[in-house]
């Protein structure tokens, strides 16, 4: 067969269109329905004709990625007017029977179907050829092709989309893994000056007579108890995203939970002066679970209801351990959770109305409930018109 040669390009729409099961028995299915001997569904633009799938019984000779000069087709015309052709007998027929795409290939018989995309863009064509005459340039034959036309335009659109949607996940994913990264990294990085600060405080504190450079050790010593915890949170939220999680260490040794939650209180008190800490802690069972992430969780339980609380009231801990059970509530005088609100607050960067001074970056919730779930646990909320209850509970 002449003017036929193998192009590279056009690689993705011959791989999609092999994705397609259905092509290769819509083929089958025109050729043995018209008794045709060549069926093949092509890819056309203004300068280019390639066979994107081939069902050849007369060994015409093109495989799929083959190419034939587009001006020497009748599927340029299919394009250029978005019409179908359908020749029953080139000999007999009034306008194709001196045309030379049927001189050059030794057609009798013809039928080329415009393929549009659901988006109206076009594709190409679905065709057939054969040596000798067939019946179709009929209503029959030709509603048969069109349809065939629309289930493979579906098909190849419903690929694109998908190929689409991943490509953009896979670009998202990668986004995330970097901001994620750039945030445990900052993390990292920004302890050591934290804790530089801190150290230079506590040392004014101890060694600074004048009230003035005490006042202001004090306060920057509060401020880096406040920065650790954002940038705790930070980081459990990079590792959180990550994939890896929440991990727990139940290694606890040396360690007295009741001790370490006295001790978040004395720091938020210290922090926050002008609020009342009354304190339960009812421990009289070992408790299984990692000391520190629960200290943690309470730290952020704790700091909520300080920030959301009622500043004329003061903020109720209790907290419980028996046998095959540990509870830990923090409970604040206050507004009432609107249902709206409740729905949102253990998301990540969520936050309600907070008071001036007190932003945050909205993560101290969603770390406290994916430290519960980690322990295979849960935090519990209740909110009326009176105070606000968060509880912390999970089995032994």
């Amino acid at each position: 067969m002449s003017d036929v040669t193998k192009s590279p390009n056009f690689q993705i729409e011959i791989e999609q269109i092999s994705r397609i099961p259905a092509v290769a028995k819509i083929l089958e299915v025109i050729c043995n329905t018209t008794g045709m001997g060549f069926a093949a569904l092509v890819k056309v633009t203004q300068d280019r004709w390639i066979a994107c799938a081939v069902n050849d019984k007369i060994n015409f000779g093109l495989e799929v990625g083959g190419e034939l000069k587009v001006e020497t087709t009748l599927c340029q015309q299919v394009m250029d007017g978005q019409k179908e052709i359908a020749i029953d007998h080139v000999a007999e027929d009034p306008i194709y029977s001196d045309h030379h795409t049927p001189r050059i290939y030794g057609l009798q018989s013809y039928i080329s179907i415009p393929l549009f995309l659901t988006n109206g863009d076009f594709f190409g064509t679905l065709c057939a050829i054969d040596p000798n005459p067939a019946l179709v340039n009929n209503e029959k034959t030709i509603g048969m092709f069109k349809l065939f036309a629309e289930l493979i335009a579906f098909h190849l659109e419903s690929l694109q989309n998908l190929s689409d949607t991943q490509a953009q996940l896979a670009e998202e994913q990668t986004n995330a893994e970097i901001r994620e990264q750039f945030i445990a990294i900052l993390g990292h990085d920004l302890r050591n000056p934290v804790g530089a600060i801190s150290s230079a405080a506590q040392l004014m504190l101890r060694t600074s007579q004048d009230e003035k450079n005490l006042k202001l050790a004090k306060i920057i010593q509060d401020s880096t108890i406040r920065v650790r915890g954002l940038i705790d949170n930070m980081v459990d939220f990079a590792s959180g995203r990550l994939g890896g999680g929440i991990v727990l260490n139940y290694h606890n040794d040396n360690m007295v939970l009741r001790d370490i939650l006295h001790q978040i209180i004395v720091e938020l008190e210290t922090v926050y002066p002008d609020r009342e800490i009354l304190a339960d802690l009812n421990l009289n069972y070992p408790i299984h679970g990692d000391y520190k992430r629960i200290a943690q969780l309470f730290s952020n339980l704790l700091g909520n209801a300080i920030t959301h609380g009622s500043k004329e009231s003061p903020i109720m801990v209790k907290a419980k351990s028996e046998p095959d059970l540990f509870e830990l509530c923090v409970i604040n005088k206050g507004n009432k959770i609107s249902p709206e609100t409740e729905k949102h607050l253990f998301k990540p960067f969520s936050r309600g109305k907070i008071h001036e001074g007190q932003e945050g970056l909205g993560l101290g919730l969603y770390i406290a409930n994916e430290i519960a779930n980690a322990h295979k646990g849960q935090i519990l909320v209740h909110s009326t018109d009176e105070e606000t209850c968060f509880t912390f509970r999970f089995n032994q």
